[in-house]
């Protein structure tokens, strides 16, 4: 539950960027097949952003939803990030923003609004200005819930303790390689947030295929995610199957969130949660990974230390 009154919320959400094709080219209708594929396997919990596609996944996850009842999913989108470097949090904006993001998914609410990778601008506009027009749309009945989301911990939780928020979204950071969202799990209820997980699979690094050359993990910590994967096939088995199947059984986490716009891939997630965990070769890919546990970026560098708040 996103808090003590609301619906239960599926162990696994559905990342709706790769409908922006952020990813890669796709087909339209494959990606409308997984929005259905996901409602079909009991996944009711769907996250997206106008900055994906530059407004493309809503508009595809809008038309995925026509003729869906609006009880069968709760909707995550947010504000606040329109382009690579287009950031906007001021109150006229991030009003705007809902009432856009709503037209484009054809719903009469959003269930949760969330503040959009908070740590690239001002933290005090977010948590002095954008919150607060936020919860002024929540007593409309615009929104239900208002949520931040971020990849630096220290940064979301100086938001967290300076103005209510329902949720916290951060990626890359419970993760069979990086657990530090665990750390600090306790200091996040504390404040009344319930976390979101993102991004199990580290943005590819966690997978066969492996991390995509854009990718701003230091090298060490891909070597190691490599050198996991290839004992993966050896036995005959997948690094996006163990990773997966770690981070939502083990999660603090409400729900974790997997994009996805191959129903195939929805419904392969599915029977790998629901699958046991090979605790053998889960313990030799820790193994493997233990020497750059916890290790993130901050630009491509490696975090040496807890990031400051401007990391």
């Amino acid at each position: 539950m996103l808090d003590s009154s609301g619906p239960l919320v599926s162990e696994l959400g559905f990342g709706a960027s790769p409908l922006g094709g952020i990813y890669g080219t796709f087909a339209e209708q494959d990606g409308i097949a997984a929005v259905h594929a996901a409602l079909d396997e009991g996944i009711n919990f769907l996250d997206v952003s106008p900055y994906y596609g530059l407004t493309t996944a809503e508009t595809v996850l809008g038309k995925a939803l026509r003729g869906i009842d609006r009880d069968r999913y709760v909707l995550a989108t947010k504000v606040g990030r329109y382009g690579d470097g287009a950031f906007d949090f001021s109150a006229a904006r991030v009003t705007r923003s809902v009432r856009e993001s709503m037209q484009r998914l054809g719903v009469g609410h959003i269930d949760l609004i969330q503040c959009h990778d908070i740590e690239f601008v001002s933290l005090e506009q977010v948590a002095g200005e954008a919150i607060p027009a936020l919860r002024v749309l929540q007593e409309t009945g615009l929104v239900r819930w208002v949520g931040v989301t971020g990849y630096p911990l220290p940064a979301l939780l100086h938001v967290v303790r300076q103005v209510p928020v329902d949720t916290v979204m951060s990626y890359c950071h419970y993760t069979v390689q990086d657990r530090r969202l665990a750390a600090r799990a306790a200091e996040f209820a504390a404040a009344g947030a319930a976390l979101v997980n993102a991004s199990p699979l580290g943005m590819g690094a966690l997978t066969d295929r492996g991390a995509p050359p854009w990718h701003p993990a230091p090298a060490q910590v891909l070597d190691r995610c490599a050198q996991a994967a290839a004992l993966c096939r050896e036995r005959g088995s997948s690094l996006a199957k163990i990773a997966l199947q770690f981070s939502v059984t083990t999660s603090p986490c409400v729900t974790t969130v997997v994009g996805s716009a191959s129903p195939a891939h929805v419904q392969r997630d599915v029977e790998w949660i629901g699958e046991p965990v090979d605790a053998d070769l889960l313990g030799d890919v820790e193994a493997i990974l233990e020497p750059v546990r916890d290790i993130g970026w901050i630009n491509g560098r490696p975090e040496n230390q807890d990031p400051g708040l401007a990391s």
